[in-house]
C-alpha cells in the first residue's frame, strides 16, 4: 500500500479496511487480519494498525472478540455506506456541481455519462 504523506497513516488504513468491507473482501461476521498480520502486510507499526482498528471499532464497523481477533460488525457494511454517502454529499458533490456549472454540464448530460460508464463495465 502506498501512503499519502498529507493524511495520517492510520486514517488511510481505516479507508483501506472500509473499502475491503464494501468490496466484500471482508464479509459480515468474518474475522479480519490481526493487528500483527496487517502491520506486516502493510509494513507499518502495529500501534498504527491498532489505532485504525480502534477507530473502526468506535464507528461500529468492526468489533473485537477477546483472544480471537477483530470481526466485521453485523451493521459494519451499512455503517460504512452511511459514512461514505455523507462524505460524498458533503465534500464531493459541491465541487462536482460547481465544475458542472462552470463547464455547462447538465444533470441530463451527467445521467447520460453515467449510463455510458455503467454499460461499458
Amino acid at each position: 500500500m502506498k501512503f499519502d504523506q498529507n493524511k495520517p497513516i492510520y486514517l488511510q488504513i481505516v479507508e483501506f479496511v472500509m473499502e475491503s468491507i464494501l468490496t466484500k473482501q471482508y464479509q459480515t461476521e468474518e474475522r479480519i487480519p490481526s493487528v500483527r498480520e496487517l502491520a506486516v502486510a502493510l509494513e507499518v507499526n502495529q500501534n498504527t494498525i491498532l489505532k485504525a482498528y480502534e477507530h473502526l471499532e468506535n464507528e461500529s464497523i468492526i468489533y473485537k472478540k477477546r483472544g480471537i481477533g477483530y470481526f466485521v460488525d453485523q451493521q459494519g457494511y451499512d455503517q460504512i455506506m452511511n459514512i461514505k454517502r455523507a462524505e460524498f454529499i458533503q465534500h464531493t458533490l459541491p465541487d462536482m456541481f460547481k465544475n458542472m456549472q462552470l463547464l455547462n454540464i447538465s444533470l441530463e448530460d451527467l445521467k447520460s455519462y453515467f449510463q455510458q460508464l455503467n454499460n461499458s463495465s
